[in-house]
């Protein structure tokens, strides 16, 4: 069997990469950029620090920001009309995974139409061609969307989140500037940054993880560990270590898959508009301990990642142990909530557990598994 990597043609990284923009769109030959981004953004002056670039350099553009934080199948289709109106060629998408989300899949069906209703898209789907040229500037240190081949669209109508897996939705520029994330409120770069560490996490232990996907994910690891405190606080340091830290997790997660925490925090978004990253972080220490039974010795490189001394020579208990109160303890410093009190209805429990078993994130999970348990986890939660 052989492993595959996908990753972004070309990535800048870096304070200023954004001035790189203007210089890559016209080497493409591109006349008009379609500027997906949500209204946030483009009210708090984040979208400008791009498109005064293109404006200075003459360069036209339209911008879409029909965007919502959990994208849906209705919000995809309106960009999909707006993208073949705006007589654009191009795509840059400025923000975090809703943006980078709807840009993918408005990028995927304006080149190949087929797929129109969205629903097709769910899985990996049998596209031709690949999605729209596209330059991604993401706006949070947590979702990686700018280096995976991974989106996701809620469906509104069934009350769930589905999840798009496509080599052809990987944009062919990513522009990683900490500057485009400064911005950011401290609750937010807690929750992208726990976020970011469940992937690295999830990523590490899934089943087809391999010894290059290790990699990515142990050094993503060690830096959210030593720099989502300092983000949060708005450190430069702390800004810049999330900056590249999100990404090398992306570019381990996308190639391998992740696990159920990803599957149960899908549903909870897509029941109760929870903020992603704050799904992940509540339920990723009790999935960890569900799943420490399958995960080998990598608990003990996850606790060494993360800063825990004296791993070598613990038992396998005490350094899985470990590894779940660091991650506990990091989650609690940053302010993320320790459970699902508020957000979680006891009545919706079957429902989201059989959503969560039917994800396509499910089946990497290192620990086989089934709706009961998943029930069980979501009560453990309450």
């Amino acid at each position: 069997m052989s492993n595959r990597i996908v990753l972004n043609g070309v990535s800048y990284h870096g304070k200023g990469a954004i001035g790189e923009i203007p210089g890559v769109a016209r080497a493409r030959g591109c006349t008009k950029a379609f500027v997906c981004s949500d209204p946030d953004l483009i009210k708090f002056g984040v979208t400008a620090k791009v498109t005064d670039l293109l404006d200075q350099e003459g360069m036209a553009y339209t911008v879409y920001s029909d965007i919502k934080a959990n994208p849906t199948i209705e919000n995809v289709q309106h960009g999909v009309k707006a993208f073949a109106e705006s007589g654009a060629d191009y795509i840059i998408a400025i923000g975090g995974g809703s943006s980078m989300d709807t840009a993918k899949a408005v990028g995927i069906i304006a080149n190949n139409p087929e797929f129109a209703d969205v629903r097709s898209l769910e899985g990996v789907a049998p596209t031709k061609k690949h999605a729209v040229f596209t330059i991604a500037v993401p706006t949070t240190a947590g979702t990686a969307a700018e280096v995976t081949i991974n989106y996701v669209i809620t469906d509104v109508e069934k009350k769930r989140k589905f999840v798009c897996v496509d080599v052809n939705d990987i944009p062919e520029v990513a522009v990683i500037d900490p500057d485009m994330m400064s911005s950011m409120p401290r609750g937010l770069t807690a929750a992208t940054g726990m976020d970011a560490l469940t992937h690295a996490i999830e990523g590490y232990i899934t089943k087809g993880a391999w010894e290059m996907t290790d990699m990515f994910h142990l050094e993503a690891i060690r830096l959210i560990s030593r720099h989502l405190r300092g983000a949060v606080d708005n450190t430069p340091e702390g800004r810049e270590g999330m900056a590249l830290a999100q990404y090398i997790a992306g570019m381990g997660f996308s190639n391998v898959g992740l696990g159920i925490v990803h599957s149960m925090a899908h549903g909870l978004g897509a029941l109760y508009d929870t903020p992603h990253g704050v799904a992940n972080a509540i339920i990723l220490p009790s999935v960890m301990e569900y799943n420490a039974c399958a995960t080998g010795d990598k608990y003990r490189e996850i606790a060494r990642a993360m800063g825990v001394e004296g791993v070598d020579t613990m038992s396998q208990e005490e350094y899985r142990k470990a590894a779940i109160d660091a991650v506990r303890n990091l989650s609690a410093d940053v302010g993320i909530p320790a459970d699902l009190k508020g957000i979680l209805r006891e009545e919706d429990i079957p429902f989201l557990a059989e959503s969560a078993y039917a994800d396509a994130c499910r089946p990497g999970n290192p620990r086989d598994t089934s709706v009961e348990e998943i029930a069980d986890l979501y009560r453990a939660l309450l």
